[in-house]
């Protein structure tokens, strides 16, 4: 649903899109990001890369995020400097610090049902899987590339993707799931302004690290950084979805 939602967001650009497999209705270069040969062929000639290629389980093992996500953005990376390319936008995760508000550890995915703990760009690492482990690395390299070689860095800390139906099928669960749900939300217009700004912006750091949700009422990861570093305009609210439904 990224991807897709990515592409709609681009589409009056020059966009190449790139996945891991054949689809009726895209039309897209195939590769393993874990080829780094096939992505410096992929990359060259492109001035921005928006890298979402990962296994996004968040209950995976360490062997099978290893290769996938953390060598695969390696590869993107040695691409994007290959093909001197300006910017790298990353597609990172809320993951990445989702244990200040995990109910306890072992139970991943779900929040506090009270109040939660505000959670900033620059607050310390707190990964509630592997998943989130390998993003955390992943932003490492993004700053290594960013000191190094010079490119402009952008990581968006996604939230939670959803349709309106799947937010509301989500407060069928448990209280602290959705509750998460509710906090996380990211609705799929949103993210398209978010991916566009994050292509098209100019910034005054790199790299940048900024938090991509919807303007919930449950909301704990805060959006002033990306509003003010991008001119992010979230729309959508959980609370009033629900609100909204029959």
């Amino acid at each position: 649903m990224v991807g897709r939602e990515t592409l709609k967001a681009l589409d009056e650009a020059d966009v190449t899109p790139v996945t891991h497999r054949e689809h009726d209705d895209i039309d897209s270069v195939i590769l393993d990001v874990e080829n780094q040969e096939a992505v410096r062929e992929a990359v060259d000639g492109h001035d921005t890369v928006v890298h979402l290629a990962a296994n996004p389980n968040a209950d995976a093992e360490w062997d099978s995020i290893l290769s996938t996500n953390i060598d695969g953005t390696y590869n993107v990376y040695e691409a994007a400097v290959a093909a001197d390319a300006d910017r790298v936008v990353f597609a990172s995760t809320n993951h990445t610090t989702m244990m200040y508000n995990t109910v306890k550890p072992g139970k991943r995915g779900t929040t506090v049902a009270g109040s939660a703990e505000v959670i900033r760009p620059d607050d310390v690492f707190r990964p509630d899987s592997y998943y989130g482990v390998s993003k955390v690395a992943c932003e490492a390299l993004g700053s290594y590339y960013a000191d190094w070689h010079g490119l402009e860095v952008i990581n968006l800390r996604i939230g939670w993707l959803l349709t309106e139906d799947e937010l509301r099928e989500k407060q069928d669960m448990e209280e602290a799931r959705a509750r998460f749900a509710r906090a996380l939300w990211l609705s799929p217009r949103d993210w398209r302004d978010a991916v566009r700004k994050a292509v098209g912006v100019s910034i005054d750091e790199s790299p940048l690290t900024l938090h991509v949700a919807s303007r919930n009422d449950d909301r704990f990861l805060t959006l002033t950084e990306t509003i003010q570093s991008l001119g992010y305009r979230p729309r959508d609210n959980s609370a009033e979805v629900l609100e909204d439904s029959p």
